[in-house]
């Protein structure tokens, strides 16, 4: 049993409680269907994280093993300073987007033009491994962006699920228990007015009856 708060029982406390109950039965169902909400785009990111490194696990290796072949056809000094050369710098915007008022990233990369090599002294593997690392970017910036995504929506998850269960087994049992309370109070109280009412009735007309027999009593 839920227990109550500690306040006068008066009409507007119990007006005053009724509206917070009203405003926290409002704001709980409102955080349960925003919590319902959060889970199906949690476990829609989820499926797609799975997709989505599915193909990174399978990718990977592939690419990795370009750069080595390349390194065995070729001597490993000349590839690892073809490498250096074509270095080149990346740009990473991180912009957001909104579910459910919660803010999850949403990653771009602009690569830029990096210096060039001797095709002279690099094997032809070189140049296959460098343009499938370029188009093996994205998968890298897909990963890391829906599973920071994931990360986030866990977070809310746990929180909102924290303010529901607060709600629902905390401030609305109280806010129930006490306007119950107060109501019980009140009507405790109108009893005894009108009680006390009634017995002053009575005494005023006890009072009114003996006046009218002194008065008879008086004429004869």
């Amino acid at each position: 049993m839920a227990q109550r708060l500690r306040v006068n029982p008066t009409r507007m406390q119990l007006l005053q409680l009724r509206r917070r109950l009203g405003i926290a039965l409002h704001g709980h169902s409102l955080l349960k269907d925003k919590l319902e909400g959060l889970v199906a785009e949690f476990l829609e990111a989820v499926e797609r994280f799975k997709v989505v490194r599915r193909s990174f696990d399978n990718e990977y290796p592939e690419v990795i093993k370009l750069f080595v072949l390349a390194g065995i056809a070729g001597s490993r000094e000349a590839v690892d300073d073809a490498i250096t050369q074509s270095r080149s710098e990346l740009d990473l915007s991180v912009s957001t987007r909104k579910v459910l008022s919660v803010e999850v990233p949403s990653l771009e990369a602009r690569p830029h033009p990096g210096g060039g090599y001797s095709l002279l002294d690099t094997p032809l593997e070189l140049d296959e491994a460098t343009q499938r690392l370029a188009r093996f970017l994205p998968r890298i910036l897909d990963v890391a962006e829906i599973e920071h995504a994931i990360w986030i929506l866990m977070k809310e998850i746990q929180l909102t699920r924290r303010r529901v269960n607060a709600l629902e087994y905390i401030m609305i049992p109280q806010l129930r228990q006490t306007v119950k309370y107060i109501q019980a109070k009140l009507d405790e109280n109108e009893r005894a007015n009108i009680t006390r009412l009634m017995k002053i009735k009575e005494m005023r007309l006890a009072e009114e009856r003996a006046e009218m027999q002194r008065r008879r009593g008086l004429s004869v």
